[in-house]
């Protein structure tokens, strides 16, 4: 009894029956069902993350199949000499291996001669292998037949964090149990009772938080429970939920919303030496962004459904402020400061200093949080300049939806990128800043009389992205002197409109407006060369020239024809 009070909460508390697993009650009442009924499978499989109770799960089977007692009157307290062996991993009949550590075929080769001899004093001889994934494809391979086909004395339980890594052909030839995350309100009830049984003074705020950090793991929050209740012991008071953060590394969330206010109110350096500050406190870079994600949740979930969906993770002030932030932010901005957290945990695995990646995001946010809605900008425009503008912003608002669906898509582009192409569309609509050009450039002296000329002036000044875009990416919809409406496919360059308007600027001296419409308009220019291509084509076989060469050499084929300048 003295050794047990030595041992870690995580072993000390250990289930022994399928009654004490918390969170497990379906795979715990179909187990029971089926060795009442003697259906009991060649081999279980148990997979879930760590510490939801796979291995424990294998030796409670263990003791269910070999227990004095029966399935039904398992061993509790009292045991019998079979769960007393298994319990401390020494029972002759039930051998545990960790393939983490014996992977080869040789180590199965072991294992298969050895079950070749019956049980020595239990009713069923039974392999536990942990972590199974680890074992090499001959060893997996090895076992298959035996697996399949084992005596009848002979079971396989089996566990796993990696199924996806484990043969299909060994997955087949077992019953399949996957463990789930033990949920928070479980867990907590659990972890108040242990606390409650070590004499611990632990605040219920300070469980929640352990909770949280769990992950759904019993074995986290268990180490995590000990090392709470070490320090109360030695402080000799309460634990409550401020010293918890402390030793668990976590902060409080009104931090994190100050920090986010700067972020809205573009406040540079006040959010960097805010960040620092939470920093000092020993934060982990990881644990900060996740806990970033988890505030914008909140966010996505008051602006949707009007509250917080989450039972304990925040105060009612904390709700409330969040609230508010929450209407400064639309949805669309919201779905972008996701991908960027998203994108910026990829990163710390790749940054030395996560403090540096960090603060990158937190500029990242700022910069973006300031980029004008395009609704700002068509609004003004309407004002300044009537009809005329708004007729050309109602045509950008097309290329507004597909440039906003890039910057959702595309996530592992630059935010400089992002700002530039949204500053692009500010440019474009407003005629007196567009591409900072003069309205006459005098010294050019190059026409645009139709647009086979436009494509023959981009072949000779060498614009060949232009030039491609022109020819197979947009048709022609309407061309007058100093104007050109197009429709587009996807392919189309993002700059083709910036940069078609610079160029036509520099060659020919005046400002041309450039839109882009809905209408399906004319074939491409490809198009229309192919088509023209394939008429001269066929009227040729017609003529009476193509007739004789055929009379002359009866197996001459026409290939193509070209047309002379």
């Amino acid at each position: 009894m003295h050794n047990n009070k030595k041992k870690v909460l995580a072993l000390k508390y250990r289930p022994k029956t399928f009654s004490d697993l918390i969170g497990q009650d379906i795979m715990a009442e179909t187990i029971i069902n089926s060795i009442k009924m003697d259906k009991v499978p060649n081999a279980y499989l148990f997979s879930g993350i760590r510490g939801v109770g796979k291995t424990t799960a294998a030796r409670i089977v263990a003791k269910a199949l070999n227990c004095n007692n029966g399935v039904e009157n398992l061993c509790q307290n009292e045991m019998c000499e079979h769960c007393s062996a298994i319990s401390n991993s020494n029972h002759m009949d039930v051998l545990e291996m960790d393939a983490a550590s014996k992977t080869g075929i040789d180590d199965v080769r072991d294992l298969i001669e050895f079950s070749k001899y019956g049980p020595s004093v239990a009713k069923f001889k039974i392999f536990i292998i942990d972590e199974i994934h680890m074992l090499s494809k001959q060893a997996f391979n090895g076992l298959l037949k035996t697996l399949e086909e084992p005596p009848s004395y002979l079971k396989f339980i089996f566990a796993t964090t990696e199924m996806r890594k484990i043969p299909i052909t060994v997955i087949s030839r077992c019953q399949r149990f996957d463990l789930t995350r033990i949920k928070s309100n479980l867990l907590l009830d659990f972890l108040k009772k242990i606390s409650l049984l070590e004499n611990g003074k632990i605040s219920e705020n300070a469980l929640k938080l352990i909770v949280k950090i769990s992950e759904g793991s019993v074995r986290d929050g268990l180490s995590l429970l000990d090392r709470a209740l070490i320090t109360q012991k030695i402080e000799q008071k309460e634990l409550n939920l401020e010293s918890a953060q402390k030793i668990f590394g976590y902060f409080d969330k009104s931090h994190l919303i100050e920090l986010m206010k700067l972020i809205f109110q573009g406040k540079e350096e006040q959010a960097l030496l805010k960040f620092r500050s939470i920093s000092d406190l020993g934060i982990d870079p990881k644990i900060f962004l996740n806990d970033f994600l988890e505030i914008l949740y909140f966010m996505k979930n008051i602006n949707i459904f009007g509250k917080n969906e989450i039972s304990f993770s925040l105060s009612d002030n904390q709700t409330k402020e969040i609230k508010q932030l929450s209407s400064q932010l639309d949805i669309e901005t919201l779905i972008m400061f996701w991908q960027f957290g998203i994108k910026s945990l990829e990163e710390l695995n790749v940054v030395s200093n996560q403090n540096l990646s960090i603060e990158m995001f937190l500029i990242r946010l700022i910069h973006l949080k300031e980029i004008p809605k395009l609704e700002e900008l068509i609004s003004s425009k309407e004002t300044s300049q009537g009809k005329t503008s708004l007729k050309k912003t109602e045509t950008l608002s097309n290329i507004e939806n597909e440039i906003n669906k890039d910057i959702i898509k595309e996530t592992n582009q630059s935010t400089d990128q992002i700002k530039n192409v949204i500053q692009e569309k500010k440019e474009i609509l407003d005629n007196d800043k567009t591409f900072k050009l003069p309205n006459e450039n005098k010294n050019s002296t190059e026409t645009v009389s139709n647009f086979d000329n436009l494509i023959s002036l981009c072949l000779k000044h060498k614009e060949m992205q232009l030039k491609y875009d022109l020819e197979k990416n947009v048709s022609l919809v309407k061309f007058s002197n100093g104007q050109m409406e197009f429709s587009f496919n996807e392919n189309i360059d993002k700059n083709f409109i910036k940069n078609l308007s610079k160029k036509l600027f520099v060659w020919t001296g005046k400002r041309w407006i450039i839109t882009l419409s809905k209408e399906k308009g004319q074939p491409t220019y490809q198009e229309i060369k192919l088509e023209k291509k394939q008429t001269h084509f066929n009227e040729a076989i017609k003529t009476n020239a193509y007739k004789k060469i055929l009379e002359a050499f009866s197996d001459a084929k026409l290939i193509t024809i070209e047309e002379n300048e």
